[in-house]
């Protein structure tokens, strides 16, 4: 009996020491609570707030190799301009989904994928595109991003429509 009382209290004991190791994926953590303020300041067009929360060394990689990657304030005049040519933009709530992982060499990352859609003013036609974004933190902090999404028919249809301004209609006397 006391070598039952021995094992049982040596297994309570062992397990009280035992190191707790931090969870590598979850969908609620302070990261994905900031990035989700990220993308209603990029959906509200809120620039200041959108920096806040990116390190003043940030590089954003949008559809581009690490080496032709933005700062943020070069992301944020890039999104300036866009904003100019569209009605309105919107990540699409219900079709967006949130992670945090901890990588093995100790990276927190946090990842999303959602629904863009957006109308733009020169032809009012709404467009809806799957993106997926990725960002690391440090303290806090965005220090790395990649966001991926194809605009090819966007970019399609402002061709056409250049295209269609650029060719004067032939003149029929």
């Amino acid at each position: 009996m006391k070598t039952l009382i021995f094992l049982v209290l040596a297994i309570f004991i062992y397990s009280g020491c035992e190191d707790k190791k931090p969870e590598r994926y979850t969908q609620q953590s302070p990261e994905i609570a900031t990035y989700k303020k990220v993308i209603a300041a990029y959906e509200n067009q809120d620039w200041e707030e959108l920096i806040s929360h990116y390190a003043d060394t940030a590089k954003i990689m949008n559809n581009v190799t690490e080496e032709n990657g933005l700062t943020i304030s070069q992301l944020v005049d890039q999104d300036k301009e866009d904003a100019s040519i569209f009605r309105d933009w919107d990540f699409v709530d219900k079709d967006s989904e949130y992670e945090m992982v901890l990588t093995d060499k100790g990276e927190t990352w946090v990842n999303f994928w959602g629904l863009w859609q957006a109308t733009l003013q020169a032809n009012n036609k709404q467009y809806k595109i799957p993106a997926h974004i990725t960002a690391r933190f440090v303290d806090g902090k965005i220090v790395k991003e990649f966001g991926y999404w194809d605009i090819s028919e966007i970019t399609t249809d402002m061709q056409t429509m250049q295209d269609t301004i650029l060719v004067p209609e032939p003149i029929i006397d």
